[in-house]
């Protein structure tokens, strides 16, 4: 048997695996590498030998045991496969790829899942395989094909002993920023890694906090994906600008405050031309069908919030808005038979309107980012986890696809506050809405007026101002809940935790039962 060579294993070699790889080789790990599929692995070593400076660091295996065998101990072996499994009893892929991988290890290899898989089965994964011995992580990887080759985000949960056997190859491969301005290092080149600044990974905590908080990030990438798509719908129906006017508004807003890969991708897409005309005077995004998809980590967060009772409605609003955008059919029917406001006003004053929807822009994307940031705070208490928030963001501000230089202030407010309940309450971020939320009800007010959807603006303002109402209607409805079904009251002038009913069927003489 030959001495094993390779520092790492990875199986899955889909795009997003191979740019792993080639990350891992070019930071100078020798990586094994194996598909199910063998003429993939053929194609993946021959391309790399034929492109790739480290090729000499990739080894291709046909067979499972060969490609165990050939890994340094502790071994350290990725995995990406699609997951499908969101209850803990639901088995899936992953399951089965670690059914197979089982026979072949020794006690203490750390088997790493990479793909965007369900929290609860990797608590279930991890409970299974700690008393084998195996150390098992749920790694979130964000920052798509380009990332995972040049630097992602990567969010490991699992055994903090065994972090440290990981830990040098995550924080080598995973994107870096400046320390002191939280920006993003990104002269990529293919076999010159960059080695300066700060890792954006961390240990995030116990079995599935890692895949846990990149559900979160995925949920966070929903709603500032929706906040975008409405400055653009309100700019285009209210001012009647074009997708290359809308390219230059987007590229100053992202010299600014909103600078942000998701806007820089934005400016980038709403100045390209149609491929598809041969004039190249259309633009592309005119082109596109209005019908968005979706897959899953969207819903997950959502539904979570509602689990765990987290109000969370800006990142839910953006999963339906997805959902109402994929009924394409019927809200084309619906548009010739349902009406709009009749009488709308003239819009003037093109620059104020601009400025005033992107402070409604930021002024959102605050809430969004208060909810996540909620829902893990909860999170933790509901799954046993210490979750570092500082670090979090820290870790969010390169190679992640919600990379932005805001986050270098939500890295600086939980340095400072540990435990500040909520983002808004941060003093710089109180003051960014106090400054832009004029603007931001003047957007959503008239965005109703004339008839326009912006549903994800409109829900992070009722967030906004449900969080600051230290009095809501919720006084009726439990009274409501009391007379239908018995469900007590608390009241105002006794303690919290004392509850009382009324025997209620006789309205006009109410019995207080204490």
């Amino acid at each position: 048997m030959a001495t094993p060579a390779s520092d790492i294993g990875l199986i899955g070699l889909a795009v997003m695996g191979q740019n792993l790889v080639l990350n891992m080789a070019d930071h100078g790990y020798t990586v094994s590498v194996y598909n199910r599929t063998t003429a993939t692995t053929d194609d993946f070593i021959a391309r790399c030998k034929e492109e790739e400076p480290s090729a000499e660091r990739v080894i291709g295996f046909a067979e499972l045991k060969d490609f165990v065998q050939s890994i340094k101990r502790p071994r350290k072996i990725v995995f990406l496969v699609q997951s499908k499994a969101v209850l803990p009893t639901d088995r899936d892929a992953v399951d089965a790829v670690i059914a197979q991988l089982e026979p072949l290890l020794d006690k203490g290899d750390i088997i790493i899942d990479g793909g965007n898989s369900n929290w609860n089965a990797t608590i279930r994964r991890e409970k299974e395989l700690a008393p084998k011995g195996f150390k098992f992580f749920g790694s979130g990887v964000s920052g798509g094909e380009l990332g995972a080759r040049f630097g992602p985000s990567l969010m490991p949960g699992g055994d903090k002993a065994a972090w440290k056997e990981l830990k040098p190859i995550w924080e080598a491969i995973a994107a870096k920023v400046d320390p002191k301005t939280g920006k993003p290092f990104e002269d990529y080149k293919k076999g010159v890694p960059i080695t300066k600044g700060v890792p954006c990974t961390t240990h995030i905590g116990s079995d599935g906090a890692g895949h846990y908080v990149k559900m979160v990030h995925n949920g966070i990438e929903y709603i500032d994906m929706q906040l975008i798509c409405e400055a653009y719908q309100l700019m285009k129906t209210l001012l009647g600008m074009s997708a290359g006017e809308m390219s230059k508004v987007f590229a100053e807003w992202n010299s600014g405050e909103l600078d942000s890969f998701l806007i820089e991708i934005t400016t980038d897409i709403l100045q390209q031309k149609d491929p598809a005309d041969k004039k190249g005077k259309k633009w592309f995004v005119d082109g596109v069908l209005d019908t968005a998809g979706q897959k899953g980590t969207g819903k997950w967060t959502s539904a979570n919030a509602l689990d765990l009772g987290i109000p969370a409605n800006a990142m839910a609003e953006a999963v339906f808005a997805r959902c109402l955008s994929a009924i394409k059919d019927e809200r084309v029917v619906a548009s010739k038979k349902l009406k709009g406001p009749k009488d709308t006003k003239k819009i003037t004053g093109k620059k104020k309107l601009i400025e005033a929807i992107r402070d409604a822009l930021y002024c959102s994307k605050i809430c969004a980012y208060a909810q996540g940031f909620q829902l893990m705070a909860e999170a933790q208490n509901e799954y046993n986890w210490k979750l570092d928030f500082g670090k979090i963001a820290g870790i969010f501000r390169g190679g992640c696809i919600i990379r932005a230089r805001f986050l270098q202030k939500i890295t600086d407010a939980y340095t400072k506050d540990p435990k500040l309940q909520n983002l808004m309450l941060d003093p710089y971020f109180k003051k960014a809405i106090n400054k832009g939320q004029t603007n931001w009800r003047k957007v959503v007010s008239t965005a109703a007026e004339q008839g326009v959807p912006c549903p994800a603006f409109m829900s992070a303002l009722s967030y906004y101002d449900g969080y600051r109402s230290a009095v809501l209607p919720a006084n009726l409805l439990q009274s409501q809940r009391d007379y239908f079904g018995a469900h007590t009251y608390e009241r105002v002038d006794k303690p919290r935790g004392k509850f009382f009913h009324v025997d209620w069927p006789d309205p006009k003489r109410p019995q207080l039962n204490m």
